[in-house]
């Protein structure tokens, strides 16, 4: 299915195995109403592609369904961890509580979980 004229918003996942998964919003509400929906049948879309995979009965299933609803397959989109009371996430996931000791004395921390040297790294988030 592709955007139709009253489409403000669309939002594109591309899973590892290259499956593609659409989402198409004509407001903001729209747009909450699809990624909740999208939450909440993710699972169910996981598994019924794992068990659909690779066979041609698959394949036959799939298109079935498509004829019958005029669909466009998906799969589960990209569900971000959810948070553990008391940790910070940054745009890399959730952030490592450290501490330590430096030349000021001892200090402590959230730090972004990309790797060392990464361009994007997030900024520390320290606790005094």
């Amino acid at each position: 299915m592709a955007a139709n004229e009253n489409t403000k918003f669309q939002i594109n996942y591309k899973l590892a195995d290259g499956t593609l998964i659409n989402l198409y919003a004509a407001d903001v509400k729209d747009l909450e109403t699809g990624l909740t929906d999208l939450a909440m049948v993710a699972q169910l879309i996981k598994s019924t592609g794992a068990d659909l995979s690779g066979s041609n009965a698959t394949l036959a299933a799939v298109q079935n369904i498509q004829a019958q609803f005029t669909a466009t397959p998906v799969a589960a989109p990209y569900v971000a961890p959810v948070e553990a009371p008391g940790a910070k996430m940054c745009k890399h996931g959730q952030m490592a509580f450290k501490t330590g000791t430096n030349a000021r004395g001892q200090w402590q921390g959230y730090l972004c979980a990309a790797p060392k040297g990464a361009p994007d790294k997030c900024d520390a988030i320290f606790i005094r």
